[in-house]
Order: C-alpha cells, then sequence, then structure tokens
C-alpha cells in the first residue's frame, strides 16, 4: 500500500490524524471487513414504542409555562452553551467554508446569525453564554479570519472558542491511500462523531464545566431552525436524560437517519446502516443532526462505529471511514424530541444547495427579524 510522506504525516498530525487508525481501515476495506454491506445492522430495526418520542406541550398551557421557565432560569444561571458544527465544506455551495457564505446581507452570515441568536439571550438574561466552533482543517483558517474581520460578531474574545475535529485521508476502492491528480492525498473529517472527543479533547468540556455550565446545544452551522429555545432546553432538563435528540416529521423524499427500536433500546440508526430493502418510512419522524447534551456525560471515552462512505473526488471514487453524532443515543440516556420544521417556530431549516438558500430568504428573515405573524399551522 501507498504511504503517506513524512511532510504529509507532519501537516495533518496538526489536526489530530491517527496513522493507525488510518492503517487499520486500509486494511479492513483490502480485506473486506469495512464495506457497505458491513455498515448494515446486525438485527431487527423496530418501530419505537408509544410514548418513546415526545413533543413540546402546546402554547398558553401551565406545562408549556413550567417547562419554558426551566429552561429560562439555566440560561440565566450561565448553564448552556452553544457548539456550532462548522467542519465541512460545502460541496453544494460550490466548495467554500459554509459558515462564513452570506444569509442575510454580507454580514449576516451562517456563523453571524448563529451569533446573534447567542447575543440576543446573553442580554435578554444578562448571563453568559459561551460559543465553541468546532471547525475543521478545511474551515478553521478562514473561520477564524472571518470572526476577526467581524469583531467576533459582538462577542468577546473569551466568549469564543474554536476547536477543531480530526482528520483523515481518502482512500481507494482497494484500501490504498487515494491520491490527487497532483499526487498529494485527499484529506477530509471524518464526521460529526467527532465532536465528543474533540470537545473533551481540547480542553473545552472542562473549562466549560469549571465555569458552571451544564448543558450544550450542538447544531450543524447550515440548520437555520437550531436557535436557543428555553422550552427545548427546559424539556431536556425535565427528562432527566443525558442527551435530547431533536426528530423533525419527516417529508416526501427526505433522507436521514431515525430512530428506531434496536439492540434493546431506542436509539438514531443512520440510512447508510440500514439493511438492503428496509422500508424507512415505518418510522415518520428523522433526525435532525440537533442536539442537546448535559455535559457531565460526555467526559468519557465513546465507541463509536466506523462506516463505509464512498464520495466522488475528481470525478473518481473515493472512500471514507465516518463516524456519526447521533451514534451517541446508543451509549446515553436519550429524550427524543418532535420539534416543529415549519412557521417560525421551526428548529430544521437547513441549506443544503445556493437554491434552498434563496428560496427560504422571506423565511429566515422572519425567523431573526421577528416578524409579528401568526406562526404557520
Amino acid at each position: 500500500m501507498n504511504e503517506l510522506t513524512e511532510k504529509q504525516l507532519s501537516e495533518l498530525q496538526r489536526f489530530g490524524f491517527n496513522p493507525e487508525l488510518q492503517r487499520r481501515w486500509q486494511n479492513d476495506i483490502a480485506e473486506g471487513r469495512l464495506s457497505k454491506a458491513t455498515n448494515a445492522v446486525g438485527g431487527d430495526l423496530l418501530v419505537p414504542a408509544s410514548g418513546t418520542i415526545h413533543k413540546l406541550p402546546s402554547v398558553d398551557t401551565k406545562a408549556h409555562a413550567k417547562i419554558e421557565q426551566i429552561g429560562r432560569d439555566a440560561i440565566k444561571n450561565g448553564e448552556l452553551g452553544v457548539v456550532v458544527l462548522n467542519g465541512g465544506m460545502a460541496t453544494r455551495f460550490g466548495g467554500v467554508v459554509k459558515g462564513i457564505v452570506p444569509v442575510l446581507g454580507k454580514s449576516r452570515t451562517f456563523l453571524g446569525l448563529a451569533v446573534e441568536d447567542v447575543l440576543m439571550h446573553r442580554k435578554t438574561a444578562n448571563c453568559n453564554v459561551p460559543f465553541y466552533c468546532m471547525n475543521s482543517f478545511a474551515t478553521d483558517e478562514a473561520t477564524k479570519a472571518h470572526f476577526k474581520n467581524h469583531a467576533q460578531f459582538g462577542l468577546t474574545k473569551d466568549c469564543i472558542t474554536h476547536l477543531t475535529q480530526s482528520v483523515a485521508v481518502r482512500m481507494t476502492k482497494s484500501g490504498k491511500i487515494f491520491e490527487l491528480e497532483n499526487g498529494e492525498p485527499s484529506p477530509y473529517g471524518p464526521g460529526h462523531g467527532d465532536f465528543a472527543s474533540s470537545f473533551r479533547n481540547s480542553g473545552a468540556l472542562k473549562s466549560f464545566l469549571d465555569g458552571g455550565g451544564r448543558y450544550l446545544l450542538v447544531r450543524n452551522v447550515d440548520n437555520l431552525g437550531a436557535r436557543i429555545d428555553p422550552l427545548v432546553l427546559g424539556h431536556h432538563i425535565q427528562s432527566g436524560c443525558d442527551l435530547t435528540g431533536e426528530l423533525a416529521p419527516k417529508w416526501p423524499d427526505d433522507v436521514g437517519g431515525s430512530p428506531f427500536q434496536y439492540l434493546g433500546r431506542t436509539q438514531l440508526i443512520e440510512q447508510l446502516r440500514y439493511p438492503e430493502g428496509f422500508d424507512a418510512n415505518v418510522v415518520d419522524v428523522f433526525n435532525t443532526n440537533t442536539f442537546t447534551f448535559s455535559a457531565k456525560a460526555l467526559d468519557r471515552n465513546f465507541d463509536l462505529g466506523w462506516y463505509y462512505v464512498e464520495k466522488k473526488v475528481e470525478d473518481r471514487d473515493a472512500v471514507q471511514a465516518e463516524h456519526l453524532i447521533g451514534e451517541m443515543t446508543s451509549h446515553l440516556s436519550t429524550n427524543f424530541l418532535q420539534v416543529r420544521r415549519n412557521g417560525r417556530r421551526t428548529r430544521f431549516l437547513p441549506m443544503k444547495t445556493p437554491e434552498d438558500l434563496q428560496s427560504a430568504l422571506e423565511e429566515i428573515a422572519e425567523i431573526y427579524d421577528g416578524r409579528d405573524e401568526e406562526d404557520d399551522i
């Protein structure tokens, strides 16, 4: 098998590259232990039991007011932090760093809007809400420059922490290092499953806990619906679980993992793990990749699986090994919460392409600029 040079290794190891793990993947691919077939679950996927998936209480009810107040109190006490998953290169946005793409005007970018949300709650509750960006080798430099060029969007530097996920290199279907046309390896970030280890190993978890932090909202940079919500936070706290996973109603043509009863517990199973011919529509909600964690539960190692993913790179087939943040539901007690995906209270508004963004501008402005129309039903 072809090998990385010392120079290449040195550059990759700046971002936590693990050569032993890389060699294991190469051997596993070459010998068939890591493939599309090995992604599939080893048991039955069953519909979750009735009552497993919860919904937020209706507005103007005592239950709503009680749960929302629990969340408001936690925010006011400085117990909430926000983590934005900002590691991917947006290939469908032309290969740019998506977090710095303008959304509403030149300065109101994906990351700028995420900070606006934090600043609004800091002001309302007169409290600290730490902001964390989990970047990657591909987004770290541009993201830090973006914050600097926009004066940290109004946050002081001590309120913002940049950390990086690990890096790996793509492989061929035979297990060799995939080389670009220029002869260099093709690096990539091996998935949002990096969150827990990266947050802990960077020292961010200890700092957060030492500062009185207790809960972390973890969200994708491109989900403009995933804002701080005292009601969602209060629901998480009241559940007593280590983790709350947000689920959206499934619409036609939606793709993504869903909660299933598997190996004795309800957990998120991503689509790449479905057995051949499996009907995923037996469950009518799916994973939004927005989570609330009780931070203490993250102070441990998680043995997440590695899965085989094929990508097109320079019009050739390449292979990645990835792990999934949703798989943490197989390790932590989980509160599954169905949320809205329409109206001003939507919590699921992902922007995967420039066309998505253009078609949703009015809805985005309504959400972030607070027009007073009634929510959609």
